[in-house]
């Protein structure tokens, strides 16, 4: 069983940052590809970044510039550096991740979401 905690939401003004944070944990073998996506009150969730096991990084073009996905492999972490935040950016963020587990092969395991608050 592989789990992935995140932490780090919250309210913040317009202009504001965050750092997001996701923590993988279990019977892992490897972490491939990792992400960050999210979902705005009455959209559909979309893919914000991803960052594979070597470091590189895409990026959905709104938040190109303001926001920096990173991990730290180590520690099996993986984390969202958000500036300039603006209201659009209102949403639950989810870590995603592509896992190898000991024992059952790939996984496709999802955090229980993290809900940012950017005021006007």
């Amino acid at each position: 069983q592989v789990q992935l905690v995140e932490s780090g939401g919250g309210l913040v003004q317009a202009g504001g940052s965050l750092r997001l944070s996701c923590a993988a944990s279990g019977r892992i073998f490897s972490i491939n590809t990792m992400a960050w996506y999210r979902q705005a009150p009455g959209k559909q969730r979309e893919l914000v970044t991803t960052i594979t096991s070597l470091g590189s990084t895409n990026y959905e073009d709104s938040v190109k510039g303001r926001f920096t996905i990173s991990r730290d492999n180590a520690k099996n972490t993986v984390y969202l550096q958000m500036n300039s935040l603006k209201p659009e950016d209102t949403a639950v963020y989810y870590c995603n991740a592509d896992v190898i587990a000991i024992g059952r092969g790939r996984l496709e395991v999802w955090g229980q979401g993290t809900l940012v608050t950017v005021s006007s």
